[in-house]
């Protein structure tokens, strides 16, 4: 039997590539996704912030559960072509649809910067939370990514089996704390009955990703 190995890794906000849309509406900027690399018909999960310049139609992705959250900006409204609209006016509201879903985006008052979680139907499953300011709690998943929405937090983890933290190549197996700042990303691999304290002032979007099929775990 494999021992669990916790795996810490830090992605800043500031080394996100900025990619355009095929239609020149925005810009997205990938987080992380599984497997690494995949393109967007392959993901199991992905996760990226997206820059709205106009308003327009949403790009369809079948077999894809989406949720998305409002970081900045006026506000967003998602029309479904059912005559359902899922309005985005506060930082830190979601949205969840289906990315067969016909939707077309309408700005409040000019641009918005989105979180957007994108998880393949039967593959895993996946969620989103808002954590605001200090926050102890234990995790649990094959994969959790924690976002700095707002502020600066502080992020303590331990308790695992195992644990290795990774920025660059340096790995620890006692507790780690992480400092993130705005648009900093925690992700960890295989959080197993892992401790996790937040401190400071601020908000984080928490994922939760669970694996549906064996073979992705």
């Amino acid at each position: 039997m494999s021992t669990s190995l916790t795996t810490l890794t830090l992605i800043r906000g500031a080394d996100l590539v900025a990619s355009p849309w095929k239609n020149g509406g925005g810009v997205t900027r990938e987080v992380a996704a599984f497997p690494a690399g995949a393109a967007l018909d392959a993901f199991v999960w992905r996760v990226s912030v997206a820059d709205v310049a106009r308003a327009g139609p949403f790009s369809r992705f079948a077999g894809i559960d989406r949720t998305l959250a409002l970081l900045s900006g006026a506000g967003m409204l998602l029309d479904e072509a059912d005559g359902v609209t899922h309005a985005l006016r506060e930082p830190l509201d979601i949205a969840r649809f289906a990315g067969e879903t016909a939707i077309d985006a309408r700005l409040v008052d000019g641009a918005t910067r989105d979180f957007n979680l994108m998880v393949r139907c039967g593959a895993a499953t996946g969620e989103v939370d808002v954590w605001r300011d200090a926050r102890h709690t234990q995790l649990d998943a094959d994969v959790v990514l924690l976002f700095c929405a707002q502020g600066e937090l502080r992020v303590t983890t331990g308790g695992g089996a195992e644990a290795t933290a990774t920025t660059t190549t340096t790995t620890t197996t006692t507790t780690t704390t992480t400092t993130l700042m705005m648009n900093d990303t925690l992700r960890i691999d295989d959080a197993r009955a892992l401790s996790c304290e937040v401190e400071g002032t601020g908000a984080l979007l928490a994922v939760t990703i669970r694996y549906t099929e064996p073979s992705q775990a």
